[in-house]
């Protein structure tokens, strides 16, 4: 698929190709050196005040080691998982420079436990050199075809694990899935708390005694959520469109961590933060891979560079069983758009049958348009036709 390369403002005004023409290759080489001095010169101190605050050469090693073995949690990270994932096949980025994407999943795992569900599925695209991150939300009980099978896509998950996910999700969007990050919704509760609380603006009241207990309620307005709160925040799906404005809870609470996190820059917090992150997050990245993307992402803004979109897709009931049932051809648009490294929710949602983000989303998600109507006759049809599974 293309590539994308933002023009940058200012200067002579001159297009994108002229400015790395071979008129201008000396410069541009210049400016690639200063870039990769600085990405150098943080991550290197970022390093180095880790291990003086962990204790020096031989602590900082045996550290970094817990860090590491604790992140790539053997029942999560499997040679599966490994295999399925693009870094090991010719269809890899490029360079580690080059956008790639990422799966995320949440899960109502606890630890030690093996046998859990897939409650949240967001496909992240990464792009380091325009410091711009996009965020596509899948409904977990989009209908899918497994192995012959008709199910909800987080069904398979019980079946295959992660691996099996992140081939149904590479098959279904039409892109290669560079790396894989499992987080259980307790562990998000532990990671807000580690970072002092997470700030974010409540869109409206929230209340739900039924499937909670701690927290139950929250009201609207800018405030900084503790564990509970956010679990509370991120989960509930009290709204008449259910888990459509819970998806949007969840991308606006992962830009508000983000932007915290990119902003933290004291060396005790940093410890702090990568010791409880590796206590609840199970990735396939290293601890090298995150210090290195955690550098080239200094300077984000996270307000205007992450971008965020969900499938375009309605709830529907086939055969009795409760679905969501997706517009694969207006999805391959979205993805075409956030490959290309634009804002997918730009999308008109008069065209593709979704509901626009916002307040107003709610009223709007209980009545479908006409065009979500045939998107999800097509999308049902579809799905009843076994669809090819990719290889492991």
């Amino acid at each position: 698929m293309s590539k994308h390369m933002r023009t940058e403002a200012g200067g002579s005004g001159a297009k994108a190709s002229d400015e790395y023409s071979r008129d201008n290759v000396e410069r541009y080489s210049r400016k690639r050196r200063k870039h990769g001095i600085f990405k150098g010169v943080v991550r290197g101190a970022i390093i180095a005040l880790v291990a003086i605050l962990v204790g020096g050469g031989t602590a900082f090693a045996l550290w970094i080691n817990s860090v590491q073995t604790r992140m790539n949690n053997r029942q999560v990270i499997t040679p599966e998982l490994q295999q399925s994932l693009a870094g090991t096949t010719d269809d890899a980025p490029a360079t580690p420079n080059d956008p790639y994407y990422v799966l995320l999943l949440g899960t109502d795992g606890r630890p030690g436990e093996t046998d859990y569900r897939a409650d949240t599925i967001i496909l992240a695209r990464i792009d380091p050199p325009n410091k711009r991150v996009a965020l596509l939300s899948i409904p977990r009980d989009t209908m899918v075809t497994w192995k012959g099978t008709t199910m909800k896509i987080n069904g398979v998950h019980t079946y295959d694990g992660a691996a099996g996910m992140v081939q149904i999700v590479s098959e279904k969007c039409g892109v290669r899935i560079s790396h894989y990050a499992e987080i259980a919704f307790d562990g998000l509760s532990t990671l807000t708390d580690a970072m002092g609380g997470v700030t974010v603006d409540v869109d409206q009241h929230m209340r739900d005694t039924e499937n909670f207990d701690d927290v139950t309620e929250l009201d609207p307005g800018v405030q900084t959520l503790n564990g509970a709160q956010a679990l509370f925040y991120c989960r509930c799906r009290h709204f008449p469109d259910g888990d459509y404005t819970r998806m949007r809870h969840q991308r606006t609470f992962i830009k508000a961590m983000l932007s915290q996190l990119m902003a933290t820059n004291d060396p005790t917090k940093i410890v702090g933060l990568v010791d409880a992150t590796a206590d609840v997050i199970s990735t396939d990245l290293s601890v090298p891979d995150i210090v290195a993307l955690a550098s080239e992402m200094v300077g984000m803004d996270a307000e205007n560079d992450i971008y965020t979109a969900y499938v375009p897709s309605v709830p529907q009931d086939v055969d009795g069983v409760s679905y969501v049932v997706a517009n694969w051809d207006a999805l391959g648009e979205m993805v075409r758009v956030i490959d290309a490294g634009g804002d997918p929710s730009s999308l008109d949602v008069d065209q593709y049958g979704y509901v626009d983000e916002g307040p107003s989303a709610t009223s709007a998600a209980s009545e479908p348009t006409s065009a979500a109507a045939a998107s999800s006759q097509s999308a049902e049809s579809a799905a009843s036709t076994p669809a090819s599974v990719p290889k492991s």
